[in-house]
C-alpha cells in the first residue's frame, strides 16, 4: 500500500517534474536526503522501482509513471479545495488530519467521528483545530442539533475523499502489474440491474477476477449519486435520468427498456388476450417509487388516463410478486424485471394497449473516473450482458401497432 504522506507524495511528483533530486529539494525545501528517503520508502511500498536513475537524471518507470498518474489526478482534487480555505493547508495538511474533517463532517459530531475512526475524541478535536487555525476562521458551525460544516469544508471533505480513491486506484493498478489483484470495487445497484444485469456480468468478471473483492450496493437513487460523487462508489448500474442531476457525473446509455402491466395468476384480467386502459380504471397498483423515472411513465400514461385508484409503492420486485399473489391489484414494473418472474409462471404480463416510451438503462459514473484494468473488465462484462439482452418490448405498445415476430414492431 502507496505511503499516504502527502509530503513525501509531492516530493516523488517533483521528481519527476524535473527529474533531479537537488531540484526537487529546493522546490519542496527540503534536504536532499530526506527527497532520497521519501523516494527510497515509496518503492519499497510500490514493490519496485520508480525511477531509472542515469547521469542525465531521474525518469520514471512504468511503475512510476503509473504511480504518478494517480497522484496529479488526486491532488488536482484536493489543491484547489485547500486553496479556498488556506494557501498553506498544501504545506500543512496531513491525510489524518483530512480522514478527521471527512469523519466530522459525516458525523457532525466529534464522539461519533472518533468512534468511526477508531481513534481518541480529543486527537479529533485536534486535527480539526488545526486545519481551523491555517484557516483563521471556523469550519463548522456550532449548533444544538451538531456540527454543521460550512461550504468550504465540504468542499475539502469530497476533494480528499475523492484524493484518497485516487490513492486506492494507485495501488490497485501497482498491484495489476505484478499480476496481483488488490483494492476492491463498488457497485450501486439500481433495481432493473439487481435482477436483469449485474447477476451475470459479475458471474462472468468472477471467471477472470476469482478473489478481487466486489460489492453491490442497493440503495435508492438519491444516495448512491452522493456515494458515487464523493468516491465510495464506483459506478452505478440502471436507469439514466434526463436531464442528469448534475454535471460531473456522465451518463452511458446501454439499452432502451419498456414499462409493463403485470398481474397475479389468479386476476380476473390474466386470460384476456387484450386488456385497454378503461379495463384498468379503478385498480389498485403496486408501482416505483415517487420521483424515479419508472414512476414517472406510470403517471403519464396510466395516472393521467384516471387508471388509478390506490397505490402502494414498493421498489422491490418480490414484494410486488407476493401482494399481487393474494390480492387483487396490478403492478407496473419494468419489462426486463418482469420477464424472470412471467418466464416462471410466478406473474402474468397484461397485453395492455398503451404507448409506453422508451426508458434509457445505463451506466453512470464520475466524470474524471479512470478505471482500473480490473474495473474496465467489468465494464466490459456490463456491456457484453447489456448487448446480448436487449429487453423485450412490451406485448402491444400502441393500438394499432403490434410487435413482430422477434419483438420488432410490424410494418
Amino acid at each position: 500500500m502507496i505511503s499516504r504522506n502527502l509530503r513525501h507524495l509531492r516530493v516523488f511528483l517533483e521528481v519527476v517534474d524535473t527529474g533531479s533530486v537537488t531540484h526537487s529539494a529546493n522546490r519542496c525545501n527540503v534536504s536532499q536526503p530526506a527527497v532520497t528517503q521519501s523516494i527510497g520508502k515509496l518503492e519499497r511500498d510500490a514493490r519496485g522501482a520508480l525511477f531509472d536513475r542515469t547521469r542525465q537524471g531521474f525518469f520514471a518507470t512504468e511503475r512510476g509513471k503509473v504511480l504518478a498518474g494517480r497522484l496529479q489526478r488526486a491532488f488536482a482534487h484536493l489543491d484547489p479545495a485547500m486553496e479556498e480555505i488556506s494557501p498553506r493547508l498544501r504545506l500543512t495538511a496531513t491525510t489524518a488530519q483530512l480522514n478527521a474533517l471527512i469523519a466530522v463532517c459525516e458525523a457532525e459530531n466529534f464522539t461519533l467521528a472518533a468512534r468511526r475512526l477508531g481513534i481518541a475524541q480529543p486527537t479529533v478535536h485536534r486535527a480539526i483545530t488545526r486545519i481551523e487555525q491555517e484557516a483563521a476562521r471556523a469550519l463548522f458551525e456550532r449548533t444544538s442539533f451538531g456540527l454543521l460544516a460550512t461550504r468550504p469544508c465540504r468542499a475539502l471533505a469530497q476533494a480528499a475523499q475523492l484524493a484518497f480513491t485516487e490513492l486506492d486506484q494507485a495501488d490497485a493498478e501497482l498491484a495489476e502489474l505484478d499480476g496481483a489483484e488488490s483494492g476492491r470495487i463498488v457497485v450501486g445497484a439500481l433495481p432493473l440491474s439487481r435482477s436483469v444485469i449485474l447477476p451475470r456480468a459479475l458471474v462472468e468478471f468472477r471467471r477472470h477476477r476469482p478473489t478481487l473483492p466486489l460489492k453491490v450496493i442497493d440503495g435508492r437513487y438519491g444516495e448512491l449519486l452522493t456515494g458515487l460523487r464523493r468516491g465510495d462508489i464506483d459506478l452505478l448500474v440502471g436507469a439514466l435520468r434526463d436531464p442528469a442531476p448534475i454535471g460531473d457525473i456522465v451518463q452511458e446509455p446501454l439499452f432502451d427498456d419498456y414499462m409493463t402491466v403485470v398481474a397475479g395468476r389468479n386476476h380476473p384480467l390474466a386470460e384476456r388476450e387484450t386488456v385497454t386502459i378503461d379495463d384498468l380504471k379503478g385498480a389498485s397498483w403496486v408501482v416505483p417509487r415517487a420521483g424515479t423515472p419508472a414512476r414517472g411513465q406510470f403517471d403519464a400514461v396510466l395516472g393521467s388516463a384516471g387508471a388509478v385508484e390506490s397505490v402502494i409503492e414498493a421498489g422491490s420486485i418480490l414484494l410486488m410478486r407476493e401482494i399481487l399473489d393474494h390480492s387483487d391489484h396490478l403492478g407496473c414494473i419494468s419489462s426486463a424485471q418482469a420477464e424472470a418472474e412471467v418466464e416462471k409462471g410466478l406473474l402474468v404480463r397484461l397485453p395492455v394497449r398503451a404507448d409506453w416510451p422508451g426508458r434509457p438503462i445505463g451506466l453512470t459514473y464520475r466524470k474524471s473516473w479512470v478505471p482500473t484494468r480490473s474495473q474496465e473488465l467489468l465494464l466490459k462484462s456490463i456491456h457484453t450482458v447489456a448487448r446480448d439482452r436487449v429487453p423485450r418490448l412490451p406485448m402491444i405498445s400502441d393500438p394499432d401497432v403490434a410487435p413482430g415476430p422477434d419483438g420488432d414492431r410490424a410494418g
